[in-house]
């Protein structure tokens, strides 16, 4: 085994491995393998441990990343028991790697008393996308909408669901982005774990954001990873509508996030995705805004758009139109230049900006919608 690169927040972190196999994985003949562990619930392993690994998603090619993951450590590396101390929230409850964690929300907690009676929002920007991906650049647009007004940058929470990965440290996008100080506080939320804050629920993690982190515009999106069964309603996105209502309930500025591509091989993704149409058109039962590109000719002239996209895409979000503000975001080559500065690669479903320049285009208008609402 040998041992690379670590990423998290504090002690939540993950450590990258290269293991060796007692048997090629089925339809492989290499049995080496890239491996996570995550160091606060089985150790640090050292070259030469014998681990545990759960290869189930590797084998079947699922997943984000590609990653075996440790199960169990050896028996010479296992994690010291936590230190007797306040904090009860379990998360990944009743699973042998379940974590105990402080959460904002409880009775314990410093916050808890800031957050007992506490349902107010006062209006603060809250921006819900579908994918993790969509996260840096929500951002980028936002930042850039900031230097355009000459504005402060503003200070972004993001407020991770349980849809797709539950530790947060999985995500090396959320650390790097921490590190370079696009975000300045992870509240995780539901069974998600290992941010700067834990919440019981989405609307907590909201109240956190506001109340305790001070941020300016939070995001909400589910962790990496995305389930989905090509149903018009088994997929793990369909979350974001509720997060649109649970804003909306604490009197925020729910804006929503298009889902759009014009490279995905799969038609219902094509566009405005069907999981946008869904979660917006029919889960979210309040009123929020829709920022919609509107390209200029340069942008629409890149590869991966073209004029016929922006027409569906303009046909679809006519449905979103019976209930929510469509909110027209012009788009010029300087907001594509500001996603391709970004501290992160940006990549969605494996297609980088180059490849699928919509996707990205449609979070970042969000965020400059939003940053234009302080």
């Amino acid at each position: 085994m040998e041992t690379g690169k670590t990423w998290g927040m504090g002690p939540s972190g993950a450590r990258e491995l290269v293991v060796s196999l007692d048997a090629p994985l089925p339809g492989r003949t290499n049995p080496t393998e890239k491996a996570l562990a995550y160091t606060a619930l089985v150790g640090d392993p050292k070259v030469g441990d014998s681990l545990l690994l759960n290869c189930s998603a590797l084998a079947r090619g699922l997943g984000t990343g590609g990653y075996a993951l440790v199960a169990a450590p050896g028996a010479e590396n296992l994690p010291l028991d936590p230190e007797p101390g306040p904090g009860h929230l379990v998360k990944a409850r009743y699973t042998p790697l379940q974590a105990m964690v402080m959460g904002a929300d409880e009775q314990e907690s410093p916050f808890h008393q800031l957050l007992a009676e506490a349902d107010d929002l006062d209006a603060m920007p809250v921006v819900v996308a579908d994918l993790h991906s969509a996260v840096p650049a929500i951002i980028a647009g936002a930042r850039y909408a900031a230097a355009l007004a000459g504005a402060p940058e503003p200070s972004v929470a993001y407020v991770m669901t349980d849809g797709g990965a539950l530790p947060v440290a999985f995500s090396q996008t959320a650390a790097r982005l921490r590190d370079a100080g696009w975000i300045d506080s992870v509240i995780t939320v539901g069974q998600a774990f290992g941010g700067d804050h834990e919440a019981v629920t989405a609307h907590t993690g909201l109240l956190t954001a506001k109340l305790v982190t001070k941020a300016d515009l939070t995001i909400v999106a589910q962790g990496p990873g995305n389930l989905g069964t090509g149903t018009r309603w088994g997929f793990s996105g369909v979350a974001a509508g509720e997060a649109v209502n649970a804003a909306a309930a604490l009197r925020g500025s729910p804006v929503a996030s298009l889902r759009m591509s014009g490279a995905d091989a799969r038609d219902r993704h094509v566009g405005v995705s069907h999981h946008s149409l869904t979660a917006y058109g029919r889960v979210a039962m309040t009123r929020c805004d829709v920022p919609v590109p509107v390209p200029m000719p340069s942008v629409e002239g890149l590869t991966g758009w073209g004029r016929e996209l922006t027409v569906k895409m303009r046909s679809q979000v006519r449905e979103l139109s019976i209930k929510h503000r469509l909110v027209d975001v012009p788009v010029g080559p300087e907001l594509v230049d500001a996603l391709a500065d970004a501290p992160v690669r940006l990549s969605t479903m494996g297609r980088g900006l180059d490849a699928d320049p919509s996707a990205f285009v449609a979070a970042a208008a969000a965020g400059v919608h939003a940053m234009n609402m302080l």
